[in-house]
């Protein structure tokens, strides 16, 4: 059972162009099917709305999510001039993770059919046909090539096979058809007897993948070594039958067993058993991804990693040794030690040959069983960054927001993994109660990994934010977003102050600031690192961060809401990621509006500027402000609103914003608002910004 059985991924160089465009459009459309097939198992139209996970949207949206991904990203990349279908392309964009900012309030959400989503699907992969007939192509694909773009929306539904088939297993079998093509595993038995063996000490090297053969995630890139002292691994994943023993222990009513978060987990899900086993009158059964059938006890046990953690202590107990999870440094030597460098060359559970687990003892790697392949493996290790990683500018929000502390590495792949999430060098991390295709294997071990979550953000753009919203002011000039909140408020005089929307809220600070007077203040932005930064001061009250003084110094500062007085607004403000220029249609019913230093950053500020008045109560107010700084990289000539010559004439962005708003708002006031911003301990930025005040006719 190898994984050379299914489409391969495309290397990214070779010597015939034609040959690569053919390979990388069978590959897309290979794809594409099978996650479409897969979306064939669900019994009717209604199981596509059901949430199988109350922190999860329902199926709909992943069916849509992944081809919408894929004209999200290539319109970001300026490969297509248009959408398919704005509305889904804006209710399909993000909702993925439960991050905190993510609203999963079902009644927010007005999904589109199953129908209209199969049609839109269609139209999808009509463009991305349409591109790979067409785009020039040389090799090798470089990741600053539209190649790497459409390579990058192919591997996000690789992903999306195992997190939707997830969701798939947890819902009523009623809702679900069994299929052929996703067939399981017949082989069943007792489970065998689990032992440590020894695995010697490691030096870990990872050099980097810049000369790496497919397509990668950021996270994979950098470098990083390890000296891993000599420890002892499970011979075996933990199987159900090793598992159950905990659970008929009363593993689960326990205290002790759990993390403070995993106890908080427990007692939120009141759970007593792993979530794919079902206890019935003969017993416990397991549900695979159409069936429900008797517990296999030699197939490894899915759990998330609270309670993989919890297990461990368990027996840590039981057997008076230090056992715990594996760090991601352990299961690497693990492997090295397995010697697995090719999965062309080992047999293992991965790559969708069949749509289930297999007994832990079907497949050995040297001394050890199931080190890829079978069931994900939880480490105890946070992802963090390798020494120089970088985000790609395509897809920034991919792992940035997952350096928290909170997401745990899996490694190893599963029976689901396919393309680059069945690679060696993939590095996929979760919310320790999430579940995927995962269990673990368990270490005897007391080796201490050398990481760093850095809680002073060093990234130069987003500390720059930081600092411009939060830091200190500089040649008595006010705070920027303090100061046009603080006008915006004055604007509204006596108006109703319920709801504001702030577009383009950056770090939060006007959001925070809008709030002093409104009763709920919304701030959204494109960037999910800028929504990370302002959640975390949002939830912690407390913000750090470092900037450059001059050279390698840096200054570090810490800002808090208190500092501000402003840790009582905490409460009524939400941030949320969102394309200011196709916005869901649930952003309505303002009082105000504020779009600070936007409009010239988008790519297509008309299609923006027309929206805004059916999101306005009447009588609402829209403030802008903004420097004018017209670039190509950031909006199309074409679509400027300002800034040019018409048939002669000047067209400054005042002329362009009245030609648009002046249909449904008059102009209420202009004034120029100054700020600046530090880029280093001496070198500033002075600019004076426009803003003008309009109010909607009634």
């Amino acid at each position: 059972m190898k994984s050379r059985s299914i489409v391969s991924m495309p290397e990214l160089d070779g010597d015939d162009s034609h040959a690569k465009r053919l390979e990388i459009r069978d590959y897309f459309n290979f794809v594409y099917d099978r996650y479409e097939s897969l979306f064939a198992l669900l019994a009717d139209d209604d199981s596509y709305y059901q949430r199988a996970d109350r922190l999860r949207h329902p199926l709909i949206f992943y069916y849509g999510h992944t081809a919408s991904f894929f004209i999200n990203k290539l319109k970001l990349a300026k490969a297509i001039d248009d959408r398919v279908d704005p509305q889904l392309e804006s209710i399909f964009a993000v909702g993925v993770d439960e991050m905190s900012w993510d609203d999963l309030n079902a009644k927010s959400y007005a999904w589109p059919s199953v129908e209209e989503t199969v049609i839109y699907r269609n139209r999808v992969r009509e463009v991305v046909n349409s591109l790979i007939d067409t785009l020039p192509l040389e090799l090798p694909i470089a990741d600053n090539s539209i190649w790497w773009v459409i390579l990058m929306g192919i591997e996000h539904e690789n992903i999306h096979i195992e997190t939707s088939s997830v969701l798939i297993r947890q819902l009523p079998l009623s809702n679900v058809l069994t299929s052929e093509r996703w067939s399981r595993s017949r082989v069943v038995g007792d489970s065998p007897a689990n032992i440590l063996l020894s695995v010697p000490s490691t030096q870990i090297s990872i050099e980097g993948l810049e000369t790496s053969q497919y397509y990668s995630w950021d996270n994979e890139y950098g470098t990083h070594e390890a000296d891993i002292p000599a420890f002892r691994a499970s011979k075996y994943l933990v199987s159900n039958g090793e598992y159950l023993p905990f659970v008929e222990d009363g593993g689960y009513l326990e205290d002790r067993f759990w993390s403070a978060e995993g106890l908080e987990w427990r007692v939120y899900s009141k759970v007593k058993y792993p979530t794919f086993w079902l206890l019935g009158d003969d017993g416990y059964c397991l549900r695979t991804l159409t069936e429900q059938i008797p517990l296999p006890l030699n197939w490894p046990v899915e759990v998330n990693c609270h309670e993989a953690e919890a297990f461990s202590h368990w027996l840590s107990e039981k057997s008076g040794k230090k056992i715990t999870l594996p760090t991601e440094d352990e299961y690497l030597a693990l492997r090295e030690y397995s010697q697995i460098e090719d999965l062309d060359r080992v047999e293992a559970n991965i790559g969708l040959n069949i749509a289930s687990s297999t007994p832990v003892d079907s497949f050995r790697h040297g001394e050890f069983y199931d080190v890829i392949g079978n069931v994900w493996q939880w480490t105890r290790t946070p992802i963090y960054p390798f020494d120089g990683f970088e985000v790609h500018p395509i897809y920034d929000d991919f792992t940035v927001p997952t350096f928290d502390g909170k997401h745990n590495l899996i490694k190893g792949g599963s029976w689901a993994s396919c393309g680059n999430v069945a690679s060696l060098d993939s590095r996929y991390a979760f919310r320790k109660h999430f579940y995927q295709h995962a269990g673990f294997r368990y270490v005897e071990s007391s080796y201490q990994e050398e990481i760093e979550i850095n809680s002073y953000e060093s990234d130069t753009l987003i500390s720059q934010y930081c600092h411009f919203g939060w830091g200190e002011e500089y040649f008595g000039v006010a705070n920027y977003p303090a100061k046009c909140a603080s006008i915006a408020i004055e604007m509204m005089g006596d108006k109703k102050k319920s709801r504001a929307l702030d577009l383009g809220c950056a770090i939060g600070r006007s959001s925070f600031e809008l709030a002093r007077s409104f009763e709920q203040v919304v701030g959204i932005d494109f960037s999910a690192r800028f929504i990370q930064h302002a959640q975390k001061i949002k939830d912690n009250g407390v913000l750090g961060y470092k900037i450059p003084t001059e050279g390698e110094l840096d200054s570090y500062y810490e800002v808090a809401l208190d500092d501000f007085d402003l840790d009582a607004m905490a409460d009524r403000v939400e941030f949320w990621q969102g394309d200011a220029c196709n916005l869901k249609s649930i952003y309505k019913g303002f009082d105000l509006i504020f779009s600070g230093n936007l409009i010239d950053r988008l790519y297509d500020p008309q299609k923006f500027l027309t929206s805004i008045s059916s999101r306005l109560n009447s009588g609402g107010v829209f403030i802008l402000t903004s420097p004018y700084t017209w670039q190509e990289e950031s909006t199309p000539k074409e679509k400027w609103i300002g800034g040019f010559k018409r048939d002669g004439e000047n067209v400054t962005t005042l002329d362009g914003l009245r030609e648009i708003l002046e249909v449904d708002f008059r102009l209420k006031e202009m004034r120029d608002v100054p700020f600046v911003i530090r880029e280093t301990g001496r070198k500033f930025q002075h600019t004076v910004a426009q803003m003008s005040v309009w109010e909607l006719k009634n």
